[in-house]
């Protein structure tokens, strides 16, 4: 049990690779502190979990609220305690069409992926990192994704996600040398974003990679995993490509 006795906040626990890593924590004995911005999805998550019979909150709540992540911080200090670990899932692209031009693209698209990618794990790591250095203990793994190199059609997400990957090597340095703070940057995951995409477009990106397939929810949980305990304790300010060898860089 990688973490028996351990508090994991996950964000976008409702998702797909948000509830993979809720499962596979909680198999490794975590105690779990849920949110999701979809209520519905978030119950199903905590129902799925209560088979295992971990202690879990769970709270709907939007981590791009900073009001709204404080009173989820609030709930598991009151019941849990502590925050050990906070896993930052929520990002995505929301707008339609998906991939679009550089020259096309309008403010309110570019804020928002903005926001959507970066903000809720600012408010998450400035309410939880505080207690994480008080007590001397802390993970936090961040998701940024290999679009952060450069993609086109993707300017507003590519450049999101460098955001998260360069929030992470900040967040390593000032919250040393208690908290280990790691990124890990998928490529494309099976999840509702590939219903999204041309056929086409899924063939020439697993042909890119080494390993011939596309990633699934559970690679980015055991990657998760991996950085929330303590085999990668001298592991920090670090960026993780989990994508069959595609290797990401500016």
């Amino acid at each position: 049990m990688r973490l028996k006795n351990r508090v994991a906040m996950i964000t976008g626990a409702g998702g797909p690779m948000g509830r993979a890593i809720a499962l596979r924590f909680a198999e490794e004995g975590a105690n779990l502190v849920l949110t999701d911005i979809s209520e519905r999805r978030l119950e199903e998550t905590k129902q799925i979990l209560t088979v295992l019979k971990k202690d879990v909150i769970a709270v709907r709540s939007n981590v791009l609220n900073y009001d709204e992540v404080k009173s989820v911080v609030a709930n598991a200090y009151t019941h849990m305690d502590k925050i050990d670990i906070l896993i930052n899932v929520v990002g995505g692209i929301r707008s339609q069409p998906m991939n679009q031009s550089i020259l096309e693209i309008d403010g309110d698209r570019w804020d928002d992926t903005m926001a959507l990618n970066m903000k809720g794990s600012v408010n998450c790591i400035q309410l939880v990192a505080p207690q994480m250095i008080k007590g001397q203990y802390g993970k936090i793994v961040n998701i940024s994704s290999i679009g952060f190199a450069g993609e086109a059609g993707l300017s507003d997400y590519g450049a999101a996600k460098a955001g998260v990957a360069s929030l992470t090597k900040t967040a390593a340095i000032e919250l040393s040398p208690y908290v280990n703070v790691n990124c890990i940057a998928p490529g494309i995951i099976q999840t509702s974003i590939t219903t999204r995409m041309e056929q086409s477009e899924l063939e020439s990106y697993r042909n890119q990679t080494l390993t011939g397939r596309l990633g699934e929810p559970i690679d980015i949980a055991n990657t998760a995993l991996f950085l929330s305990n303590e085999e990668s304790r001298n592991i920090t300010g670090q960026i993780i490509a989990v994508s069959g060898g595609i290797s990401p860089h500016l």
